[in-house]
């Protein structure tokens, strides 16, 4: 699904909240499962103890609902259907699907078109994601009504690579949760939901990674209970052109890749799919805005900015108190 993404960084979140135990302690107490989804990958966390079996079960079982839905990159989901469909009609959807687009909806409204999931095609021109044509209307042309979705023009698209693998994360945790499976660290593709507490007793930790090339490492540690955790950044996904870098995050307003001094932009929310898609916004907004947005609404916001040869960070108040180390 969403191939364009970035990546926290959870080895480095591992050993960073771990090294205090004995070696011992540390492999005894939790069991990591893992896959491939979406293009990208699966790893879930849990105390030891816990049957993998169901755990393994409601992971791989609800990422093929929602890549039945919200896949992009197949012609018989949902979100193609509703992408191939002509002005006036209504395509009928799944509660899944109709939930995505209303939320996705609901943030494009709150940053003001800052994320604007359909930019697709704009996306796919300068080389990332599979919505082809040419760009038409923006947001506020997409109608929602109960299971069903429309459109006021035929080449109007959906795009849900900025929204549907927080959607991913949160449905996962439904699925988790309806078997018995209440504590658990789960990552998708770089995005990450914490449910319980780390079998010690305290809160589940995971690392943001600094957004620069070579060796991966950790920016910050942050604590995570009961919320989840997405960072959108450039520095994976993107290329060169004539001196200038091309992100795959585009700027909806200029419909142009991000072209501002942040290296990434990472958001805490109870919510994956609301994290997931703020990330993406609050990035093509660039920290003034997006700050005083965070300010505003009481978001948990850490922008990275290139300074110079290296990086200053910026933060809402409402993240502060994540922080670890």
């Amino acid at each position: 699904m969403d191939r364009h993404r970035r990546r926290i960084l959870m080895g480095a979140a591992g050993a960073a909240c771990l090294a205090a135990l004995p070696a011992s302690a540390r492999a005894g107490r939790t069991v990591t499962l893992g896959g491939r989804a979406f293009g990208s990958y699966w790893r879930l966390t849990l105390p030891r103890g816990i049957d993998p079996g169901p755990a393994r079960a409601a992971v791989q079982d609800t990422i093929a609902r929602v890549d039945r839905a919200l896949s992009p990159f197949r012609a018989d989901s949902e979100i193609s259907r509703f992408n191939a469909s002509r002005a006036g009609a209504w395509t009928a959807v799944s509660a899944a699907t109709a939930q995505v687009i209303a939320e996705g909806l609901r943030i494009a409204r709150l940053t003001r078109g800052a994320f604007d999931p359909t930019v697709g095609p704009v996306v796919s021109r300068y080389g990332f994601g599979p919505i082809s044509g040419a760009p038409a209307g923006s947001y506020d042309g997409i109608r929602t009504g109960g299971h069903a979705i429309g459109k006021m023009a035929s080449t109007l698209t959906f795009d849900p690579c900025g929204i549907a693998k927080g959607y991913g994360l949160d449905a996962i945790g439904e699925g988790l949760a309806a078997r018995g499976i209440t504590s658990y660290l789960l990552e998708l593709g770089g995005e990450v939901l914490a449910r319980g507490r780390h079998p010690s007793g305290r809160p589940w930790r995971v690392a943001i990674e600094r957004p620069e090339p070579g060796r991966p490492t950790a920016h910050r540690i942050v604590r995570l209970e009961g919320q989840a955790l997405a960072t959108s950044g450039d520095w994976i996904q993107g290329y060169r052109l004539g001196g200038r870098r091309v992100s795959h995050i585009i700027d909806p307003r200029r419909r142009e890749p991000v072209a501002n001094e942040v290296a990434s932009v990472s958001v805490i929310a109870p919510r994956a799919m609301t994290a997931d898609a703020l990330a993406t916004g609050l990035m093509a907004m660039g920290p003034e805005k997006g700050l005083a947005l965070a300010a505003r609404l009481n978001l948990s916001v850490l922008y990275l900015l290139r300074h110079g040869t290296g990086l200053k960070e910026a933060a809402s108040p409402g993240f502060a108190p994540y922080i670890v180390a």
